[in-house]
């Protein structure tokens, strides 16, 4: 006899078929992400350098022409004239220096085998070349013939990498030629009432992100140009190639500042103990400057993310991502925290607070 006490739950067929659907949806939904990576990096890249151009396009949109597509066409040319004088300017330049850095390695391997010179100091401490070499006796030949394969892998980077920079190209221009479009577009679907809010949210988002993007391209100019100033001054050779680098570098957060310190410092130090000073004493003083000026002058009133709020995101993003993780980690946090201050203000009832710099810690 059956206790009236107890509960009897069916669950009907149809529902297990759903959920298992829902679940074999996902678990292909994110196969397809994971095998897309590559094309989803390229997309990430494009739109951020879309959101980064976009301000320009849209003062030429206001002050000069009307049209969005002759107004993107102008922008996007304007940047590609710009970066493709720098590249005139600077590139024979930096191959230049690689080029002599080439020709200067033959010498730099004699003095570290025989231990003098500025490398001199790692056979002599550190006998690195008998570990070189006691590591080149334990290959065996299968590990050789994998080697051989390098140059292979070699050419095929360089297509990959011509194939991204031509994609990364086009979707750029195509973001900001249709993306104001496929927004409105999107937003015109939503029904009248919640309208007006999500462009709200929409335009938070994107004054967070784009701030960001045009920030961190600002701020990594500012520190590449200076590095390239006082390497050239402190007579560094390769002063151009390290100013690069640490542009570059520069773009990663929290951690690419630090990382550019020590490498160009290192390189400054084997040229001469003074010039190696001057470089640290240089990076030292411009990272408090960058800190403590640069960021909250760029970023003031875009990403209002506190200290503590970027480190987690940063750390996040680089676990996932890598370095492409970690840069894009501050953005999306931004747009996280919009979405946030969005549903807490719809469940209090009240309208959310325009987007404000971050508190001071």
């Amino acid at each position: 006899m059956v206790d009236p006490r107890e509960r009897v739950i069916r669950v009907p067929p149809r529902t297990v078929l759903s959920v298992l659907a829902v679940g074999l949806s996902l678990i292909g939904l994110l196969a397809v992400l994971w095998l897309a990576r590559q094309v989803l990096t390229w997309i990430l890249i494009a739109l951020f350098l879309a959101l980064a151009i976009n301000p320009y396009v849209e003062f030429l949109q206001r002050r000069v022409i009307r049209r969005r597509g002759l107004a993107s066409a102008l922008g996007f040319g304007t940047v590609l004239v710009v970066i493709a004088g720098l590249a005139t300017a600077f590139v024979p330049t930096i191959a230049g220096e690689v080029s002599d850095f080439v020709d200067a390695l033959p010498g730099l391997v004699g003095d570290l085998t025989e231990g003098r010179g500025r490398l001199g100091f790692l056979e002599n401490r550190y006998h690195i070349v008998e570990r070189v070499q006691d590591a080149v006796r334990g290959l065996d030949a299968q590990k050789v013939l994998a080697a051989s394969g390098t140059a292979l892998s070699v050419t095929k980077g360089i297509i990959t990498a011509v194939v991204a920079t031509i994609t990364i190209v086009v979707l750029t221009f195509f973001m900001l030629l249709e993306g104001p479009s496929w927004v409105e577009r999107g937003l015109g679907e939503l029904p009248p009432g919640s309208r007006e809010r999500w462009q709200g949210i929409a335009r938070d988002i994107y004054k967070t992100v784009g701030g960001y993007v045009s920030g961190a391209l600002i701020i990594a100019f500012v520190a590449g140009a200076s590095a390239t100033i006082v390497l050239g001054i402190a007579g560094v050779p390769y002063a151009f190639a390290l100013g690069l680098l640490t542009f570059l570098l520069d773009l990663i957060p929290l951690a690419g500042a630090t990382i550019a310190t020590v490498l160009v410092s290192t390189v400054a130090l084997l040229h001469s103990v003074p010039a190696g000073i001057v470089v640290l004493v240089f990076f030292v003083l411009y990272q408090q400057f960058e800190n403590h000026v640069l960021y909250p002058t760029v970023y003031s009133r875009t990403v209002a993310l506190s200290p503590l709020a970027v480190l987690i995101a940063v750390l996040i993003g680089a676990s996932l991502a890598g370095i492409l993780g970690a840069i894009a980690a501050i953005p999306v946090a931004g747009m996280i925290q919009v979405l946030f201050r969005d549903w807490l203000a719809v469940r209090r009832g009240i309208t959310p607070a325009p987007l404000g710099p971050a508190p001071e810690p």
